[in-house]
């Protein structure tokens, strides 16, 4: 069986606010731990309605006081927002809290515009990404046991087990993954153009590491699950309603599902929004058990990441319950399995 996680954005449905929506996410991850999942991630936006887990660390910790034993994280955290020193005390913190349950993931992108990039990291260079790979480093060495002469530790963090992935969605994030020898997320559920490069890329030049002994992909997967084709449809059109408004400039909440998207989009738009959503698997069950396997076998995933932008979230923990179904069916791909030290 391949593994299967969880990647929720908190989404803040039109006519909701913030609190519904982080009650949701906790109540969804409830499910997904007593569905089978492996991680439940959150991901770092600001400014943006319709998203609810800006402050990361601070909704992981939510989560995981709700939860026993699914691993909670960050998928993730955009480093050029904040210095390494702050992060591996936020999730040294988590990790203190909650034992062997914590994963940081780290994007490179600063999850905003650039206005609001430059409000949330003062002082900081116009574009922190060209210091991203100083800082992975800078990150990994606060997590290491302290040294007797080191002068700036991280308290809590120091000699903790935070296990760390390069999250992206370019041939950068792959190589540097590949370099560092860490598990590569890979953003395919919105910005799947360079997918099979990125992973051939990864997997050829990667260098095995005191936490990762082979290379481990996990790869985002939009799965809308319903009892039929034309009902998991009709739900999808939320996150293509939501997409078209955010590359058009009006990034909003969560819009409620329609019956078509004909009379919202032109031809040009629907194809912008199809090439951004392509990773993704929308229909019944049988629909979904068959988008999955395909999926798998394509890319050779050694995890999914699977996310649904949904508006109602009963609709939401059912699309959940079928895909769980579906990937406890799907074989491993020959290339996996893996690796990490401390999670069996």
């Amino acid at each position: 069986m391949v593994p299967f996680s969880v990647l929720d954005l908190s989404p803040i449905v039109a006519g909701g606010d913030a609190a519904l929506a982080l009650r949701s996410s906790r109540e969804l991850a409830r499910h997904a731990e007593a569905l089978g999942y492996s991680r439940f991630w959150l991901a770092e936006h600001h400014n943006m309605p319709g998203i609810a887990s800006a402050a990361t660390a601070v909704v992981i910790g939510y989560v995981a006081e709700a939860t026993s034993h699914i691993r909670v994280g960050a998928g993730g955290v955009m480093l050029p927002n904040h210095s390494p020193l702050v992060i591996a005390e936020q999730f040294g913190t988590l990790a203190a809290l909650y034992p062997s349950r914590i994963d940081l993931g780290l994007g490179r992108a600063p999850g905003s515009d650039r206005a609001t990039a430059r409000a949330l990291r003062r002082g900081a260079p116009a574009d922190g990404a060209d210091t991203f790979p100083q800082d992975v480093v800078e990150l990994q060495a606060y997590f290491r046991p302290a040294q007797d002469d080191q002068a700036v530790r991280a308290i809590p963090g120091a000699g903790l087990d935070v296990p760390i992935w390069l999250l992206g969605s370019s041939m950068f994030s792959a190589q540097l993954a590949a370099a560092l020898g860490l598990p590569f997320a890979f953003a395919s559920h919105f910005a799947p153009e360079y997918l099979l490069p990125a992973i051939r890329l990864y997997r050829a030049n990667f260098r095995s590491s005191a936490g990762l002994a082979r290379p481990y992909v996990m790869l985002g997967l939009n799965v809308f699950a319903a009892e039929t084709d034309n009902e998991a449809a009709r739900l999808f059109t939320s996150l293509q309603q939501a997409l078209l408004n955010l590359r058009s400039g009006r990034p909003g909440t969560l819009p409620a599902p329609i019956e078509s998207m004909d009379r919202v989009w032109s031809p040009m738009q629907r194809k912008m929004v199809d090439d951004a959503l392509v990773c993704s698997v929308v229909g019944s069950p049988e629909t979904v058990l068959s988008g999955i396997e395909n999926f798998v076998a394509q890319t050779g995933a050694d995890e999914l990441l699977i996310t649904a932008q949904i508006f109602d979230h009963a609709d939401r923990v059912r699309s959940f319950e079928i895909a769980a179904a579906a990937m406890r069916t799907v074989p491993e791909p020959m290339n996996s399995r893996l690796a990490f030290a401390g999670e069996r």
